[in-house]
């Protein structure tokens, strides 16, 4: 048995990608557990640069299996070009297989997500406004509309017709933005993405992957984000709307903790993070942008600028804890060739002590 976790260990964008990339070629199976396309993988083979959203970075390897899982949320038309891009430049992506219990991104998701942001008084958290944390609202909330639901025309039409109506007055009355959607229109786009997908499907993944794990196959496991952006152990309220920690992979794949061999952690020389939020070793002046011109740090989804900084030795520690890491890959320890000191934190300074543990009330 072998079940190997690839977590981020700061806010994302460590170069998660490219050490799945690496490891896949060893691999059986690639399971992504968590996020939607909010998170963008990038993998450069060669001259050609793909950047991923959803599909596993072990799509490269024909033998390898890659499993979309259940806690992903999907948006079916981000997840249709990501494939057709692949198929042009040459991958047949058979090797792809998708949970019918992950959850849908409608387009009242993606409408509700940018209503909340321009809302001030709601309070701004920098999302992608992707529609990622509405949809994980309506998976909690028992509302959301699954993979397995583009299947069956009547109960999907009952689900659309009820969202529909709640989503179109919360954003039209209170967040008093205009929207209007049609029922057939949106049943028939989505029934139509069912069949486009149909060929990937799985009907529980989670059967998928612990077949594979009881015929003792390699098995790599990669989530989305990274560990301070956790909802429960993250930054919070600036934070995504799952579990990129290792203990995500259980729910998020459907895999017993048992299973779990090793959880290594993917963290970067220094530090980055996207959008809102604490961020206590940031250099806002010089310094910030030398790194982020020298290690090219530009969202792979947004193509944001990306806040940088200097390596916090406290929230490695707190990774470290959460995750029960058993290794590190250490990411663009290049980009510091440049600098003639660097700095590294070791703690907080907090009302005129010190603190080593990352703090829970930002």
């Amino acid at each position: 048995m072998s079940v190997k976790v690839i977590v981020g260990t700061q806010w994302g964008d460590e170069g998660k990608g490219k050490i799945t990339d690496l490891l896949s070629r060893d691999m059986d199976m690639v399971v992504r557990y968590q996020g939607g396309n909010n998170a963008g993988h990038t993998v450069v083979i060669g001259k050609e640069v793909f950047k991923l959203h959803l599909i596993p970075s072990g799509i490269f390897f024909p033998k390898v299996v890659c499993v979309i899982g259940n806690g992903v949320v999907i948006d079916p038309g981000v997840l249709l070009e990501e494939i057709g891009s692949l198929k042009t430049k040459g991958l047949a992506v058979d090797n792809l297989r998708i949970s019918s219990q992950a959850h849908v991104i409608m387009p009242y998701h993606k409408d509700l997500d940018g209503a909340q942001e321009k809302k001030a008084e709601a309070g701004r958290i920098g999302t992608t406004c992707r529609g990622i944390g509405p949809c994980y609202v309506d998976k909690y909330s028992r509302y959301g509309i699954r993979i397995c639901d583009l299947y069956h025309e009547d109960v999907l039409k009952a689900k659309l017709a009820w969202n529909i109506e709640e989503k179109t007055f919360i954003i039209n009355n209170y967040y008093k933005a205009q929207v209007s959607y049609d029922l057939n229109t949106m049943l028939n786009e989505y029934i139509n993405y069912g069949r486009a997908i149909k060929q990937y499907v799985v009907e529980e993944s989670s059967a998928l992957v612990n077949d594979a794990i009881r015929q003792k196959k390699r098995i790599l496991m990669e989530g989305a984000q990274g560990t301070m952006l956790d909802v429960d152990h993250g930054t919070y309220p600036f934070v995504t709307s799952s579990n990129p920690v290792s203990g995500g992979a259980c729910v998020g794949g459907g895999v017993p903790p048992k299973a779990i061999d090793e959880v290594l952690g993917v963290v970067k020389a220094y530090v980055t993070r996207v959008g809102g939020g604490p961020f206590p070793t940031e250099e806002e002046g010089k310094v910030g942008e030398q790194l982020r011109e020298i290690g090219g740090e530009y969202g792979a989804t947004t193509g944001r600028p990306r806040r940088c900084g200097w390596f916090d030795g406290v929230v490695m520690k707190h990774a470290a804890k959460v995750n029960g890491l058993t290794g590190l890959a250490v990411t663009k320890l290049d980009v510091l060739d440049k600098f003639e000191k660097l700095k590294i934190c070791v703690a907080y300074d907090q009302n005129g002590g010190q603190i080593s543990d990352f703090p829970t009330d930002l």
